[in-house]
């Protein structure tokens, strides 16, 4: 199969765009994230990253470790707005792209030949069109799939491209740590090492039968990947899997109480924005970060697919009442829904209750509110409890 993937990966985006924006950064270490004492790292430079500086790591802890660093705070819609340009230039070459996030992208090649050359010529005109019109590096990987095409782009940072030819996929695979295997993580990690396996080459002495008694269907999986294998295919304009929110809060919140009213806000949001777009899920998840940065997700599937605040808010509570919300300081709590599917697609009931044909009303009304006088404007009055105290 000829090399026609391409995995296209800016390089500390967010920092990378600030040391652009303000040239007196460039070559100094930049931490992008929020505030000092609360905040979490989005982003570092390269020059940041040798003291131990990481993404997601506490700012204060990163300020600690690198003091003569220079924290940016994080500016999402100039970042949103450079990655249209960059993926404008990925589109002057195929049309087949599939975004993973606003730095990072799969593009299939195949067909293009002939007007641009071969994966790796395209892969060298794109990296050369980043740095001459935005000043930015891009990390190329170029392969026959999408798991060794990312595999290649994260072995080529920082700035660098690196072609995987199918006849070298062994070579390059083998030696690997197992834990570069899309999907492997710490505990995964764990239990194969139990069994020997610490490179890529040890797990190929595992069976599929025995790696799938390890880890289930997945572990069939496992077994194509540690051979190089991927059926993906580059999906394009792939439609959202889930919407959420979260909050990380500037002081811990200890009081259950005060976790529900911003559980109601978020399932509102989150609801609200399943309406707008004709959507209603069944999977709902909620994420919480204790203060020693302990993170727990507790997750349940709905017995019929929503899109009301008031079903999501109370799904939520049920799965905070899994964990230790209220006996444990609380740092940043989050819910998402998943399982999306257009809105009535769900078995409707042949004779519908007053209490969800009121829920319904309710919601359709607050929307029209929205579309009115603006999006958040329109609020229960659970969500005003407290904010007097708090002005």
């Amino acid at each position: 199969m000829p090399n026609t993937i391409i995995h296209l990966d800016m390089d500390a985006f967010y920092a990378s765009v600030e040391q652009q924006d303000h040239p007196e950064l460039r070559g100094r270490p930049v931490i992008v994230g929020g505030g000092r004492n609360r905040g979490v790292v989005a982003a570092c430079s390269y020059e940041a990253r040798p003291f131990g500086v990481r993404s997601a790591m506490p700012i204060s802890r990163a300020l600690r470790l690198c003091p003569e660093a220079v924290l940016r705070p994080v500016r999402m819609a100039r970042y949103q707005q450079v990655s249209r340009q960059v993926f404008a230039i990925f589109a002057r070459y195929t049309d087949r792209i599939e975004p993973l996030s606003v730095d990072e992208a799969f593009l299939d090649v195949a067909g293009c030949g002939r007007l641009f050359g071969t994966a790796v010529e395209i892969a060298k005109r794109i990296r050369r069109e980043v740095r001459d019109e935005l000043g930015l590096a891009v990390s190329a990987g170029v392969a026959p799939n999408k798991f060794l095409a990312k595999l290649a782009s994260e072995s080529a940072k920082p700035d660098g491209l690196l072609e995987i030819a199918p006849e070298k996929v062994d070579d390059f695979l083998l030696p690997l740590p197992v834990e570069r295997i899309w999907g492997v993580g710490a505990k995964a990690a764990q239990q194969l090492h139990r069994y020997g396996c610490r490179t890529v080459a040890d797990l190929r002495l595992l069976s599929e039968m025995q790696l799938k008694g390890m880890f289930g269907v997945w572990g069939e999986n496992l077994y194509r990947l540690a051979r190089g294998e991927d059926s993906r295919t580059v999906e394009v304009d792939q439609p959202s899997k889930s919407f959420g929110a979260e909050e990380t809060f500037a002081s811990d919140l200890r009081r259950l109480e005060d976790l529900r009213r911003e559980l109601l806000g978020q399932a509102e949001k989150v609801a609200a924005r399943l309406r707008r777009h004709g959507l209603e899920g069944r999977t709902l998840t909620v994420k919480v970060r204790f203060d020693d940065f302990e993170t727990l997700t507790r997750r349940l599937t709905l017995p019929e697919p929503s899109a009301n605040g008031m079903t999501l808010y109370r799904a939520g509570i049920e799965l905070l009442q899994r964990t230790d919300a209220g006996t444990r300081p609380v740092r940043l709590l989050g819910l998402s829904v998943g399982g999306l599917e257009p809105a009535g697609q769900g078995q409707a009931s042949l004779f519908p209750d007053a209490g969800s044909q009121r829920l319904a009303e309710i919601d359709r009304a607050v929307d029209k509110l929205s579309e009115r006088f603006g999006s958040g404007r329109v609020r229960r009055g659970t969500l005003f409890e407290g904010e007097d105290e708090e002005k």
